[in-house]
């Protein structure tokens, strides 16, 4: 299959792309089981993309349940360099409002039962992740929303939280006090392990309601969250397009040798299971020949 410049994640209330061109559907195998959905593939602009359903299409998949080391292995599978994320998002700011669109730069980790990293069992790596999102990738997604009509907001602070439940008022107001912007249920293990597979990531976040903390509106309900999807996913696709349309894939990119330096393992005290399990994310850093 020719490779794959751009991945695009979407989420609830997102399941496809209809702009792709000249499309075609294809399930993934990896090491870490199936992906949420099949991915579906065409052109945007002349480059080849890749669509992924995060909850899949029918939302059968919580949060909680996503595999996200599969997904962001098949990415990696499939060559893609820059994956561009959209999901819901609760406002913990009275001046991020519904239907604003926030381009986030940071995360706060709240979540407690998620596998997070493609490392361990023999094999250690540690990434940094001081700047969890591509500043080049964010700059041109804010700019993409900016030129679609949207109010949108760069820079900030993403909470991910456990889920399914949403927050309670005692916490919502405690991700206020730390001066967070936005919460949600998925991103952060994304940005994590995107960082490990040297894929540039950024995120579209879609605000959809003032989570529980604002007592003059309605606590947050999953009738509101899709309402204003359904209002902004014209403007969220053309946030998309556009975004694909301005990125330079000849453009040099250092996150996309972030494991240059990780790695601490000896090459020959990996285990061989292990090392062929991670052949898509290590493969440029040690050798695979007919013995491993």
């Amino acid at each position: 299959m020719e490779p794959i410049d751009i991945g695009i994640i979407g989420g609830s209330g997102l399941y496809k792309m209809n702009s792709l061109e000249n499309t075609l559907e294809t399930m993934l195998e990896t090491p870490y089981g199936e992906p949420s959905d099949k991915f579906v593939i065409g052109s945007l602009h002349g480059k080849r993309v890749a669509f992924l359903a995060r909850h899949n299409r029918n939302h059968t998949i919580l949060p909680t349940e996503i595999n996200f080391r599969a997904n962001m292995y098949a990415f990696k599978k499939l060559g893609v360099k820059y994956i561009i994320s959209a999901s819901a998002v609760g406002s913990l700011k009275q001046s991020y409002a519904p239907t604003h669109f926030v381009f986030p730069d940071q995360f706060i980790d709240r979540t407690r039962h998620r596998v997070d990293s493609f490392f361990g069992q023999g094999i250690v790596a540690h990434v940094s992740l001081a700047d969890p999102i591509c500043g080049y990738l964010q700059g041109i997604l804010y700019q993409a929303a900016i030129d679609a009509g949207v109010t949108s907001h760069k820079n900030g602070t993403y909470v991910c939280m456990e889920g399914p439940q949403f927050s309670t008022r005692a916490e919502s107001n405690l991700y206020r006090s730390w001066g967070a912007d936005v919460i949600g249920m998925t991103n952060l293990q994304e940005a994590k392990l995107a960082r490990e597979a040297e894929i540039a990531y950024a995120t579209i976040a879609m605000i959809t309601d003032y989570d529980c903390w604002h007592q003059d509106e309605e606590a947050v309900t999953v009738d509101q969250v899709m309402k204003i999807l359904s209002m902004n996913a014209e403007a969220a696709a053309q946030t998309v397009s556009n975004g694909i349309k301005a990125l330079d894939l000849s453009k040099p990119n250092p996150l996309h040798d972030s494991l240059k330096y990780a790695l601490l393992t000896r090459e020959s005290a990996m285990p061989k299971a292990r090392k062929q399990a991670l052949k898509a994310i290590i493969e440029k850093y040690v050798s695979y020949d007919e013995e491993n």
